[in-house]
């Protein structure tokens, strides 16, 4: 991080890649309303029907493929000319860095990867084909998606909080915060960090906390973001 870059945090969620037209999970028409959370993104579901979840982020998979990133996941690559910017999503796909993005932490796992299901430090990249559900490694160990499911720890969490204590500049985009541990990572911010709330949705927050309020989709509301903070800050 270079002496004159304000450090610039951003957590966004499921609202940022939506309009990229990858199928979110919680909004009206959303996943949740086709599967059930127990069916298809919890550990105990796995264990009991991991065909059917292997099919249905195979599914997801294919359809990042064909989603590309918006102005929103643009315009935050672009700030890194300007700013320090290190990007917690909760988002499982890769839009962050096909719009050009290199610091992103990533919450909740990576759809174009995969894990052996009894070692999470091995991961490989599998891009966006379709996984077997019984697919094995090349150490012959049972492979599953490197998602994080309910029911599961989050390692990245303690990075996630960290970063968010080092921000001068924070912003929460696209997401709902009602899921934790990361709708927790609010409570880690200095009271001196300049904050932003970017979603066309009311999105409840500690009343502590003092958040510039953008009631706009991501794709509108970074870019009024990003002209208040060169304003401010370049």
């Amino acid at each position: 991080m270079s002496e004159n870059k304000k450090r610039l945090v951003v957590l966004t969620g499921a609202g940022i890649s939506a309009e990229s037209g990858f199928k979110t999970f919680r909004d009206s028409g959303g996943l949740w309303e086709t599967y059930s959370v127990e069916d298809v993104a919890s550990i105990e579901g796995w264990h009991r029907n991991p065909k059917l979840m292997t099919d249905f982020y195979n599914d997801l998979r294919a359809q990042l493929e064909k989603a590309k990133p918006n102005d929103g996941h643009k315009i935050l690559a672009e700030l890194e000319k300007f700013f320090d910017v290190q990007i917690i999503t909760q988002n499982v796909d890769n839009l962050h860095e096909r719009a050009g993005s290199t610091n992103v932490l990533h919450l909740h796992g990576e759809l174009t990867k995969a894990r052996a299901v009894n070692d999470a430090s091995k991961i490989i990249d599998i891009g966006y084909r379709a996984m077997a559900y019984d697919e094995k490694n090349s150490d012959g160990e049972l492979m599953r998606p490197h998602i994080v499911w309910f029911g599961e720890a989050v390692p990245a969490i303690t990075e996630a909080a960290r970063l968010v204590r080092s921000a001068d500049i924070f912003a929460v985009i696209g997401s709902s915060l009602v899921v934790y541990p990361a709708a927790g990572l609010v409570h880690d911010l200095r009271s001196s960090t300049k904050s932003y709330l970017i979603d066309p949705q009311e999105v409840q927050v500690p009343g502590w906390l003092n958040f510039r309020v953008i009631k706009e989709v991501a794709s509108k509301g970074v870019a009024i973001m990003r002209d208040e903070l060169l304003k401010d800050y370049a």
